[in-house]
């Protein structure tokens, strides 16, 4: 197909902007057009501008409620159909935007639907799944929802983007940090996700007061919506107060912050594991059910995980760091999904 391919991609949440730079890039040196759309939800847009990636925002967060919720994904799929059906592409990838799949088969695009936890949702009461990428960490029997093709890549989906990291030396002078203090990043549990379990607020919590309790320290919170972040500035207003606790005014590039900070501990999700691939302590107070890439990062030592509020105090080490770019330079999870997909698009000829 080469050059008359066109792959569609659709942003649907903060931590694919990072995910699929490289591999929009690897696909246009490749031959192929990419064809972008982005979801108007957490810094989805910001971001994508800043990793200067031409897109169409379509659609916007509906939040938790399931009423709401479902109407407001098919809502967005119908809004994407027109769309899709001008730009006709060949393939629909995503890191499981079930707007895109809904809009996608409609239209008559393959799909691929990138996934790295087996507990997420992905089953579709009308139809099945054409293809769906995970980490060789995952176990396909886990995989309940209904797909006609399984594909495995090797490491983790934080390894396609960290090998091109080279960080800079301005962040922490930006957020008024002094070299002195053990910094700490925090992301709070993905409240509004369907796997949301109220144990992770309340261990969250724990960690909070144990760094707020520690001389010299400081916690740079990146809440996941204005939600949060207005539930964290009421909680914790003494620690904004006093700047133990900084919430940044606008988007900041997460793995530069990452690499910047002595630990990182979030109620599961990308930023822990990024923390994980670049050799940075991290910590996950993750409280529903672990999936199999944190389970593998826990095993090899690169990921603690937090289960009850004794681990708290016993296992989270508050102090600096000395910081070694000794990340893996390896591009080859990069390389395995982008020819994956290209094996994909040539089963479209």
């Amino acid at each position: 197909m080469g050059n008359n391919a066109k792959v569609w991609i659709d942003l649907d949440n903060s931590p694919h902007v990072p995910f699929f730079a490289p591999i929009i890039a690897e696909l246009e040196r490749r031959g192929y057009r990419v064809w972008v759309t982005a979801r108007d939800r957490f810094q989805v847009h910001e971001l994508a501008a800043m990793h200067k990636i031409p897109h169409i925002m379509v659609g916007r967060d509906y939040g938790k409620n399931k009423f709401i919720k479902v109407p407001g994904l098919l809502y967005r799929a119908f809004q994407l159909l027109p769309l899709v059906r001008a730009e006709r592409p060949t393939i629909a990838l995503s890191h499981g935007s079930r707007s895109q799949v809904i809009a996608a088969k409609i239209a008559g695009a393959a799909t691929v639907v990138m996934l790295d936890y087996e507990y997420v949702n992905l089953a579709f009461p009308i139809f099945s799944l054409d293809n769906i990428f995970m980490p060789d960490a995952i176990p396909e029997r886990a995989i309940t929802a209904s797909c006609n093709h399984i594909w495995r890549y090797p490491g983790i989906k934080e390894d396609v983007y960290v090998p091109g990291f080279q960080p800079t030396e301005d962040i922490l002078l930006q957020l008024g940090i002094t070299p002195d203090r053990i910094v700490v990043t925090m992301r709070p549990p993905a409240t509004n996700a369907h796997y949301h379990n109220v144990k992770s607020e309340l261990l969250f919590s724990g960690v909070i007061s144990l760094v707020a309790e520690t001389p010299d320290t400081v916690i740079v919170m990146l809440p996941r919506n204005e939600k949060q972040s207005r539930e964290i500035k009421g909680t914790w207003r003494g620690l904004l107060d006093t700047r133990n606790l900084i919430i940044p005014e606008k988007a900041v590039h997460g793995l530069n912050l990452t690499w910047h900070s002595d630990l990182v501990v979030s109620g599961g999700g990308t930023m822990v594991r990024e923390a994980a691939a670049l050799g940075v302590p991290a910590y996950s107070v993750f409280g529903g059910e672990t999936g199999g890439v944190d389970r593998h990062l826990a095993r090899t030592g690169r990921l603690k995980l937090i289960a009850n509020s004794a681990d708290i105090a016993t296992t989270i080490k508050l102090e600096k760091r000395k910081r070694q770019n000794d990340a893996v330079r390896s591009g080859i999870t990069l390389n395995s999904i982008v020819d994956q997909l290209e094996e994909v698009i040539e089963l479209q000829k």
